[in-house]
This record gives structure tokens, sequence and C-alpha cells, in this order.
């Protein structure tokens, strides 16, 4: 850096100094790695003195004041522990563990051992305290380092110095120095309070000094940074505590021991069956507070019978209500989804009462993704979002369909799994039937593209052989970039398309060791003039062939051929250096151009099938700039981008084009994840590479609407908003 201010981190004063690169902030951000532990153990110490403004009740105790004075002592080395873990995580992409920090699903926590479970829970303790404590500074911080990153929109999923990522490292440490698991849970939520507070002060120091250097915001989708409200000097530590404690109680009643009256037995399977799914919705402290509150129904006038009989009437049917609060809180995210369009909710709110139906006397429906009931609201709803708005292309039969199916289930008197799976096969048959050309097309893009894949991942090989049997030889730039470019991809093919094992079945590898001769300085000697002036009409004979059998275009080659031609002529007419100079000095031809690109090359009948998108053609920066300040009312912000090759094929995107935004759909990638395509319901295809399609996610020019069930996505939006309303009371 730069001269700094007297500051911990400072903001430079030299705003003619270089830009700092990535490598700059993560270095600036680890060298207060130490002290910032440091000052976590400081607080710690200021909380267990027995008085004081910062004196901490639980942390009174004998055995937790003895950790604190051993964490104390061990001070230097915490520091170290802590600045080792941060630099492992940051530079490893943002940690990602083999323990998961959150517990999502019920079949996780039948995997998970007690100390994983308890791991869990003091990350997702100390996070949450991290988090309301940085989100007004955080977005700010996330803008400059995708800036860094590359990015021309703000990713911060993407962030190696996100929260979480010091929150591991805080977590990891303290699993380390204080191995007794009540002491860490005791210390793991303050520390997670102390780390939040002078975190909050490290992010907006280094938002300062990297703007003040002159790097530029990446452009924010929607057109303004969001923030939370967490950092608003509210204590969280309360009420993350009882969720916890929630959680505490979610794993007594998953073991089917809690709030079960004695010799009650039915309701042991529905309610950790629904409780998986209020889990996986990270719900349980507000529903269950919610249904806790709730007024208790009178007692039932009933004849006196053993109490070990019956259940007591006061105590609620919990399970059932909970199946029923997962099911409403369900419906009601996902009507209010922006990527549905609004005919398509007012179809699932017919369908809620035949789901909740279903529901109340088939609990695998809570547990079992592959319930007909859960697939056939994840598939109908999936297909819902190749249609932007109720004027799209195709959405009057889609809606047909589903108005049919939510009219059939709902006035349907038996409503069963069966039901739902009948019908689901029905809708999917009639889709079938409409896709069936458009799916055919696809197919044949798709073995269009995987041969190219094939090709050029050969033809790279090859071109790596050509380099080595011309090195040390005077070989003119322009043949040199033929052979390893376009050269390369016939002979590839040629291989390819042999079917008897040859390795040069038309003669095209062989032809290289004539062609490299007839180009040399050496050829200009009257003694091999003649075998040139031989040679030199089925060369070219050959070489035309090759190029067909790629698709070759005629003005390129011709133009190859012009340039190879003068060169002959010149050495066959004892030219001087300077003519012989000119006709070697033509541009390198497209394969090699692509290649150097780090584009595949693609023949032009392959352009074609495929719906090829160039790199070159995505939007010019000032349009982007303009057209993409504000999203479309129908996209979300973008969830964590992930690389291109972390895109999972269904994922659902709009891609900019010819100015519009189009909804298309990832269908099909390439098995060494160099080719892409994206298709839209009308059956237009959208093919591109990795580095196209990575540029345009940069550029959001290509956003990511949906990359998992909008089900599971609608029901962690709903997590994530009830839980900020159960903090806030």
């Amino acid at each position: 850096m730069a001269k700094m201010l007297p500051m911990r981190l400072g903001v430079a004063d030299d705003p003619t100094a270089l830009q700092p690169t990535l490598n700059d902030c993560l270095s600036a951000t680890l060298q207060q790695a130490a002290p910032l532990m440091g000052s976590i153990v400081e607080g710690l110490v200021r909380g267990a003195a027995p008085v004081g403004p910062q004196s901490v009740a639980a942390f009174q105790h004998a055995g937790i004041k003895e950790v604190i004075a051993t964490l104390e002592g061990d001070g230097i080395a915490v520091s170290a522990t802590f600045a080792e873990e941060l630099s492992r995580l940051v530079y490893e992409g943002g940690g990602k563990e083999q323990v998961a920090t959150e517990v999502l699903r019920y079949e996780d926590l039948q995997l998970f051992g007690d100390d994983e479970l308890d791991q869990s829970i003091e990350v997702a303790r100390a996070q949450q305290e991290v988090s309301f404590a940085v989100d007004d500074v955080l977005p700010h911080l996330d803008s400059v380092v995708s800036t860094l990153l590359g990015w021309r929109t703000i990713q911060p999923g993407l962030n190696p110095i996100r929260p979480d990522v010091f929150v591991r490292a805080l977590q990891s440490t303290l699993a380390r120095h204080v191995p007794d698991t009540h002491s860490r849970e005791v210390l793991m939520a303050p520390a997670g309070g102390l780390l939040g507070a002078k975190l909050r002060r490290l992010y907006r120091e280094l938002s300062d000094w990297l703007l003040s250097t002159g790097v530029e915001p990446a452009v924010p989708i929607g057109g303004k940074l969001q923030q939370g409200g967490g950092a608003t000097g509210a204590p969280a530590a309360g009420t993350m505590a009882k969720t916890l404690l929630t959680l505490d109680r979610l794993r007594k009643l998953l073991a089917g021991d809690f709030d079960v009256p004695a010799g009650k037995q039915e309701f042991l399977h529905t309610v950790p069956a629904s409780m998986s799914l209020l889990q996986e919705l990270k719900q349980a402290d507000a529903l269950i507070k919610r249904l806790e509150q709730r007024p208790k129904a009178p007692p039932v006038a009933a004849p006196a019978q053993p109490a070990a009989a019956h259940e007591s009437p006061q105590l609620p049917r919990i399970g059932a209500q909970l199946g029923d609060e997962v099911l409403r809180l369900m419906f009601e995210t996902l009507s209010q989804d922006d990527r549905l369009v609004p005919a398509y909710k007012d179809e699932l709110r017919k369908l809620q009462p035949a789901v909740q139906r279903l529901a109340q006397q088939d609990s695998r429906f809570f547990s079992d993704r592959t319930h007909p009931a859960r697939q056939f609201l994840d598939r109908v709803t999936q297909r819902s979002l190749a249609f932007k708005s109720d004027r799209d292309e195709g959405w009057p039969r889609f809606l047909a369909t589903v108005q049919y199916a939510s009219r059939w289930l709902t006035e349907s008197k038996v409503v069963e799994a069966d039901t739902f799976g009948e019908m689901l096969d029905h809708i999917q048959k009639g889709w079938t039937d409409h896709d069936q050309t458009l799916r055919h097309r696809r197919e044949e893009a798709a073995r269009a593209l995987q041969h190219a894949e094939q090709r050029n991942l050969l033809a790279q090989k090859l071109a790596a052989d050509f380099e080595t049997a011309t090195a040390g030889l005077e070989v003119a730039p322009f043949v040199l970039d033929f052979l390893k470019g376009s050269w390369a991809q016939v002979v590839a093919e040629a291989q390819l398309s042999c079917t008897d094992g040859s390795d040069d079945p038309f003669g095209y590898r062989a032809l290289v060791d004539d062609l490299v001769w007839s180009v040399q300085k050496a050829t200009a000697q009257r003694r091999r003039a003649n075998r040139l002036e031989q040679m030199v009409p089925t060369l070219l004979a050959k070489v035309r062939e090759g190029l067909d059998r790629i698709d070759y275009p005629p003005e390129l080659a011709q133009r190859f051929f012009d340039s190879l031609m003068a060169l002959h002529a010149a050495a066959l007419e004892g030219a001087k250096e300077d003519a012989r100079r000119q006709a070697q000095d033509i541009e390198s031809e497209p394969a090699a151009q692509a290649e150097e690109a780090g584009e595949p090359w693609l023949a032009g009948s392959e352009v074609q099938e495929s719906g090829w998108v160039d790199h070159e053609s995505v939007m010019p920066q000032d349009f982007m700039i303009s057209e993409l300040t504000v999203a479309p009312a129908s996209a979300p912000a973008e969830p964590t981008a992930a690389g291109a090759g972390e895109l999972r094929t269904g994922t659902w995107a709009e891609l900019m084009v010819e100015g519009k935004w189009t909804r298309v759909q990832l269908t099909w990638a390439s098995p060494h994840g160099t080719l892409f395509m994206f298709t839209a319901l009308a059956g237009t295809a959208h093919s591109m590479s990795r580095r196209t399609l990575e540029r345009l996610r940069s550029t959001g020019t290509l956003r990511v609407i949906a990359d998992r069930p909008v089900v599971d996505d609608a029901l962690d939006q709903v997590a994530k908003a009830a839980l900020k309303n159960s903090l806030s009371k």
C-alpha cells in the first residue's frame, strides 16, 4: 500500500499510486488477523471481570474464568492460530468445509454426530452476531471486491473475505484452544459479537481505502445496494439464544420424545417428518413460539378413564399444527415470488387445500423429496419459470394444463400420493408430446457441440505436436498458425471420423512435413525448386480437401491459399527477401485466433445449428451499464454466483439477446465443462464457451434466476424473513 494515514488500516493518501490488486486487498486484511483476534480475547477478559460495564454474568463461573485466563495467557498462540486459519480459508476461496455450518434437513440430523451438530450450532450463533454487526458496511465492501475479482456486477457470495470466513476461522481457533464443548458454547456468541464489532470497522476502512485508490465499485443489480437492518444497535444475543434453544428442542422432537402424550403414538411419525421440512426452513423459533402463544383449547368433558390411556386435552397436537404451518408458509412465499407469473400463483393458491388434505394423512410429503405431491409441485413450478409474463408464447397452453390439474385435484374426493402421481404423469405426457420437436432440435445441437469439444481437445494436443515438430525451423508465422489452428482441427476431425483406429486415415498428418518443407528458405535453392514445383498442386488440393471436411469458410481458405502460393512463387522465382517477407505478412487465421482468445473453434454449420454466442457479441459496456442498473421486475438479485462449471443442468437464467431479456434454461453442458447450451421454451438455442459464459455473467448480461428447485428456494427465503422478524422482537 502507499503511505497511510494513522489508522489501524488507513486510507491511501496518494490517489495517483497504482491501484491495489485483489492480492493486495487480501494481504492487507490478513495483516489485521492477529490484532483482531487479540482484541477479541481482550474483550472476553473484560467480560470475565467481577464488576464493570462489560462484565458478563455467564463468565463468572469458575470454569469459564479459567478458560478465558488460559486464552489470555496463550494470546500469541491463539492469534497465530486465527491468522493461520483465516489465511487458509481466504486463499481456498472461502472455505468449503466438510461439516455444514447450518442444520438443513432431517436426514442430515440423522447423519450428524453430537460434535458435528454442536459445531454447526456454534458457527450459526456466531454468524448471526457478526451479520447483525456488519450488514450496513458489507455491501460497499462487496461492490469493490467484486471489481477486484473481475466482475461488473456485485457478487457477495464470491467475496473471499466475507463474514462467514472469519466466523469459520474463529470457530476453528476456539475449537483448538478451548476443547471443552460447554465452555466453547458459552464463549462463542460473545466472541462473535466482539468479532462483528471489530470486523465492521475493518470492512469500512477496507472500502474507504479501495475507493480512495480509484477502484470503481461493481454495479448492483436492482440499481442500489441492498442493506439489512441488523447493525442498528439492537441486541441480538438473547434472541439468537432462543433460536438455538429451539434447535435443541427440535432435536428432541425429531427423536420423538417432545410433547408426545403418554399412550398416544399416532403422531410419532408425523412430527419428525413435519419438522424435517421445518428445519430445512430454519423457521423453528418463530413457528414454535407462535404455536405456544395460541390459546389452548378448553377441556372436553369425557368419562373418567385412566390417565395413561388418554392424551391430556390441553396438550396441542403440535406435530399436526407444525405441518399445517409449514404448508401455509410455503404457499405464502411462493405467492410472493416475483419470478412466477401472477396467474400461476393463483393456481397455486387453489392447489393448497388439496396439498393440505394430503399432508394431514401422509407425512411422507415433508420428509421424502421424491413424494409424488412434492414432485408435482416442483416440476410444474420449475416449468412455469420458462415464462416471464402471460404474454409469452406458449403461456395459454401451459396455464390451461395447470388449471385442469388444480381443478381436478381440488374436486377429487380422495387425494392420495397416487392421485398426484397420476396427474403428474398425465401433464408430463402432454409436455412430452409438445416438446418432442424441440427436444430433437436440442439433441442435434448437443451432439454437434459435443463433437466440437472432442475435436477441439484433440486439436490442442495435435497443435502442441506440430509446434514441437517445427521447433528450430524457419517457418512463416501464418503457416505455423495455420498448422496449430485449422489444420489441427482437420487432422482431429479425420481421426474422430475414422472407425478402423487408423492414426492418419487420409494422410492429413503426414502432409504437415511437406507443407513445412515447402515454405522454408532452403526451398528457394535451384536444386530443390523442381520438387517444389511438382508437389505444390497436389499439396494445395490435399489442403483444400481437408478444409472442406471441417466446413472451413471458403473466403478464409482462399486468403490462406493466396498467401501460400505467393510464398511458393517467391521461392520458385528467387524473389528478393522483401518480396518473400511481404508474402508472409498476413493475419493469423481464425482457428488460431480462437485458440489464442481461449475460445473453441466451431465450423460454420456447428455455429448455426447450436446458436453459438461468440464472446465478441457481448453487449458493449456503455449499453450494459445503462440497461442493467435496473433489474427486470421478474428477476430477483442473482443468488450466490457460481463458476461456469458449477452451474447445474436445469438452471433457469435471463439472457440479454438483441437488447431484450430472454428466459432460458441450461439444458446441456459438455462432459469436460467447456461448452454450454441454453434454450428457451420456444426451442431457440444459445450455446457458448465457458469463457463467454463467465464474461456474460460478469457483465450482467446473463443472470441466474433459479439454480435449484423453486419450492426449496422459496422455503429458504421464507426462513430468512421469519428468522429476521423473530430476532427483531
